[in-house]
């Protein structure tokens, strides 16, 4: 196991300790905050966590394995499992053997259950930024934690790795042009087109030319993204010639419809529409309509017969 493996996990186990705070008062997060702010001034609040941090800190593998049941377990994102505090005491050896101290954690707690009295169920993610600068860890936990005379323990912690957030879901529609693309046409003015997943499937881009005889002319590069403030897809295009742009999709069948507005690099302004209909999974049309340069318009192009690369 990794130096920054072994430091992640362990981190995450003193996060979800840390945090349980909540259970040991009885508290959850729908607590009324004039309530929560009494209930911290309640004898020994955060006093369980704290000694947790305060042992992990001093690298106290045996005093950190102590907050768990005599039968309790880890499970990490592999599947491996820890059973009992002697298995726990020794993965914390290895980690307080590699270790830096300084980092910095930030926990968020999704979900705190009291079943009973005497059990509590959680759920969170932490992130942990190394003293050294170097990357960070996040990873997802989910805890049961048990009172034992009067004190909480972990009985069982399992970790799993946490996802960035994706806005994947708002490109169904546009999934299938995901590939390459290229013009039927071998002679004339024809076009080229490649679309890809990007930054954990929160935008999709594409590469993309118009070609003369087979030879691409002029084209560029375009991010397709979620617009969570206007609820639809927008795009940002860079073209090869210097020009920007920046249009706004909208979906009508099969049909997608991009206006645009663009600068060039000689300072002109320019609108168009461009409109990709999809004729069935291996073939589309893409048509530019509507162009106008410093507000002249200027004639339609034929529509463009694009079929998938295989």
């Amino acid at each position: 196991m990794s130096t920054q493996r072994l430091f992640g996990l362990a981190m995450c186990l003193a996060a979800a300790l840390a945090i349980s705070q909540f259970g040991a008062i009885g508290k959850t997060p729908a607590v009324p905050e004039d309530a929560k702010a009494k209930a911290a001034e309640a004898p020994g609040k955060g006093k369980r966590g704290e000694a947790f941090i305060a042992a992990f800190e001093k690298g106290d593998a045996k005093a950190v394995a102590g907050f768990w049941t005599p039968d309790g377990d880890y499970i990490d994102q592999l599947g491996r499992q820890y059973k009992g505090r002697d298995a726990i005491e020794k993965l914390y050896a290895k980690v307080f053997a590699v270790q830096k101290k300084g980092a910095k954690l930030t926990v968020t707690v999704t979900s705190h259950k009291p079943v009973g009295t005497d059990v509590i169920l959680e759920d969170g993610v932490t992130e942990v930024a190394p003293a050294d600068g170097g990357p960070g860890t996040i990873g997802k936990f989910s805890a049961v934690l048990v009172k034992k005379d009067g004190e909480w323990y972990f009985e069982s912690l399992r970790e799993t790795i946490a996802h960035p957030p994706t806005n994947a879901d708002h490109f169904d529609d546009l999934e299938w042009l995901l590939g390459d693309w290229v013009g039927e046409a071998e002679k004339g003015t024809s076009g080229s087109a490649s679309y890809d997943w990007a930054e954990n499937r929160n935008f999709i881009v594409s590469s993309f030319a118009t070609t003369q005889n087979g030879v691409p002319v002029v084209g560029g590069t375009q991010w397709i993204g979620w617009d969570a403030v206007e609820k639809n897809i927008r795009s940002w295009s860079f073209y090869s010639g210097g020009g920007f742009g920046e249009g706004a999709w909208t979906k009508d069948g099969a049909k997608w419809t991009v206006k645009t507005t663009a600068k060039t690099a000689d300072g002109k302004k320019v609108s168009l529409t461009n409109v990709l209909t999809k004729v069935d999974d291996d073939h589309l049309t893409w048509h530019a309509t509507q162009l106008t340069i410093d507000g002249k318009a200027a004639p339609d192009g034929a529509p463009v017969k694009m079929k998938r690369v295989k």
